[in-house]
């Protein structure tokens, strides 16, 4: 059972979303995407108030450069597939476990992103968390 609500098709899109993402950081860093994507749908604070599905959380205006820039159009993959599984089961991994937010930054990651403080960083991206005041949900075990 996940810890979202997930049919085959948001499977798809979530793992589509994972290879547009992050392919090139190898599966840990598909699921690094695949957790901040998670948390997103499951918080319920900050920018993702009343983001309840994964299609709601993936076509959020402005979320993911690989809608904005058109990487979003490569077929799924088994591989994608079964890592977007993963997440939607619950398998988190540092420092993507808490996180809300990541990007990638043209050098150093930046101690905060919109206020948020920087978790940690994983190859050319940087993640952040939200504090426990304003995203208490996100810290809930499943």
């Amino acid at each position: 059972m996940g810890v979202v609500k997930a049919r085959e098709q948001d499977i798809t899109l979530l793992g589509r979303l994972l290879r547009a993402e992050a392919e090139g950081e190898g599966e840990t860093g598909m699921m690094l995407v695949g957790n901040v994507g998670i948390n997103r749908v499951r918080a319920n604070c900050s920018d993702f108030k009343g983001i309840r599905t994964i299609p709601q959380m993936i076509y959020q205006p402005h979320a993911f450069e690989a809608l904005i820039h058109g990487y979003f159009y490569q077929k799924v993959r088994e591989r994608d597939k079964a890592l977007a599984r993963r997440a939607v089961n619950g398998e988190r991994v540092w420092p993507g476990k808490f996180s809300l937010w990541y990007f990638r930054p043209q050098g150093d990651c930046p101690a905060t992103w919109y206020d948020q403080p920087l978790v940690g960083r994983y190859k050319l991206h940087c993640f952040y968390e939200p504090t426990a005041e304003t995203c208490e949900h996100i810290y809930n075990t499943f």
